[in-house]
């Protein structure tokens, strides 16, 4: 499981007419025309299919995440088929890919706090689009290696990372905070079909096109960063708080005496590692933030285990045909659609602090059928578990990220969500090493491994059963109040 009451001002939300002039004529990605900002918090628009720069925003990303699934596979198959990769070339490959989360992910929270996001998301896109277009290019010119794939994957990944943060921190800045909820609902849903739909695309693509199936995804880039430039809403520059003023930051010691300078610069380093582990800092203090990153966390520990036994399962246990096998895991897909869709609703029914563990305690159970699993009429029980999860999955990310979204100051949001991000997918390669290990003849088999994982998915719901979240209907009102205060101190900094 990987990685949003009433109509108050959405924090960190820069509307127009509080963006300076001098602000707007420094943003780049301010539209032809100086056109005006879509309507925003304190604006309400009746439903997000009116909003039309959150419509941009929408059908850009959910192109370039069928781009991003559809490269999850054309990616290894270049290596394997075109390039004859070996299985450790492969692996190596896959870690490329996500290493940038652990190693970058703190940073790059400072940097999205400190600039314009829909600006650096831009850049990302066109970085992107750039890095995986050179892939179908040196494949043409017969000159691809691995070494060339090995640093596509990496860059790529890094590119992400930095636009992953600002995406989840830019989204509350264009609708109001009473839509955040329906707005990463319609994320969610679409990210779902992604994974539906990319991975059948990508493996048809690359049998038409070999190594050129990449560009379609190069494409894909460039017309989220079209939408993004398209966006008509102002975004003012950031204002940096005095790390005073931020949660979670103690302003360095000053050296006694000013022409001490490398004293200074010790202090100035303190002070820049104190802003980086801000985001840190906030999640630590904040017991729900606490047991959302500790239930992700060990949910993606215990599904990742699962998850690098799936095709084995199917293919040497429950006997199904290799070209089955994307079909169940398709139709089981369907599950996070489904959970994008109802997401909004079901948070309004249950509550929208309630939902975040109610989802994980009652919908996770359905799951733990996969290891029923038989060949024959029980076989259909893999696409249901499949589906549940999925389901489960989008129902409580859409939840959690809104939560996360709404109690968090605005100078803080890139920081704190790229915090989380870095713990919850810190434990993705430690839960595929061990369930590997423990899926082996010799130590306990491919079953019970499974067995495991959906058992371990679910009793990760106690992590925020026994949280504040188990009292609380709705977000309470004072903690809204907080984010709000943040941003006024963010304005008068």
């Amino acid at each position: 499981m990987t990685d949003p009451s009433s109509p108050e001002p959405a924090p960190g939300r820069a509307s127009a007419d509080r963006a300076s002039a001098d602000s707007t004529a420094a943003d780049p990605t301010v539209g032809a025309g100086g056109a005006a900002a879509e309507p925003g918090p304190g604006r309400t628009i009746r439903s997000l299919w009116r909003h039309r720069d959150f419509m941009m925003l929408w059908s850009g990303q959910s192109v370039s995440e069928i781009g991003a699934a559809l490269t999850m596979v054309a990616l290894p198959l270049t290596a394997v088929v075109v390039l004859h990769a070996s299985t450790f070339q492969v692996g190596l490959l896959s870690a490329a890919g996500t290493v940038s989360f652990l190693l970058v992910a703190l940073p790059a929270g400072l940097v999205v706090d400190r600039v314009r996001k829909r600006a650096l998301m831009i850049w990302c896109d066109i970085s992107r689009m750039l890095i995986i277009g050179s892939v179908p290019l040196a494949a043409a010119l017969g000159v691809l290696t691995m070494v060339q794939l090995f640093a596509v994957a990496l860059l790529a990944g890094l590119a992400t990372v930095f636009f992953d943060v600002s995406y989840q921190s830019y989204v509350p800045t264009l609708i109001d905070r009473d839509r955040l909820h329906d707005g990463n609902g319609k994320i969610g849903a679409t990210q779902a079909f992604a994974q539906v739909a990319g991975p059948g695309l990508g493996g048809g693509l690359f049998g038409l096109l070999r190594a050129g199936a990449m560009a379609v995804n190069a494409g894909s880039y460039a017309v989220s960063a079209l939408t993004l430039i398209m966006i008509r809403s102002r975004e003012a520059k950031p204002r940096r708080a005095e790390p005073s003023a931020q949660v979670g930051v103690r302003p360095p010691a000053q050296p006694a005496g000013a022409a001490d300078t490398q004293q200074a610069r010790r202090a100035g380093l303190a002070g820049l590692r104190g802003e980086i582990f801000a985001g840190l800092a906030f999640v630590a203090r904040q017991p729900v933030l606490r047991k959302i990153a500790a239930c992700t966390g060990t949910a993606n520990l215990f599904g990742s285990m699962a998850t690098a036994l799936e095709i084995i399962f199917l293919v040497r246990v429950l006997h199904v045909r290799p070209a089955d096998t994307g079909l169940l895991l398709s139709l089981g897909s369907l599950g996070g659609i489904a959970g994008g869709v109802l997401s909004g609703r079901l948070s309004r029914w249950i509550g929208n602090a309630r939902i975040i563990w109610f989802s994980m305690l009652v919908f996770g159970v359905v799951p733990i059928v996969m290891p029923l699993s038989e060949p024959g009429p029980r076989l259909a029980l893999f696409p249901i578990a499949i589906f549940g999860l999925s389901f489960t999955a989008v129902v409580y990310n859409v939840a959690q990220l809104s939560y996360r979204q709404l109690i968090c100051p605005p100078e803080l949001l890139g920081r704190m969500n790229a915090a989380i991000r870095w713990i919850v997918w810190g434990t993705l390669p430690l839960g595929g090493l061990l369930g590997g290990v423990l899926g082996s003849a010799s130590v306990l088999g491919v079953r019970p491994t499974i067995w495991v994982s959906v058992v371990g998915s679910w009793a990760v719901a106690f992590w925020v059963v026994f949280s504040p979240l188990r009292t609380m209907r709705d977000i309470p009102a004072q903690d809204l109040v907080t984010a709000a205060s943040g941003e006024q101190s963010l304005v008068a900094a």
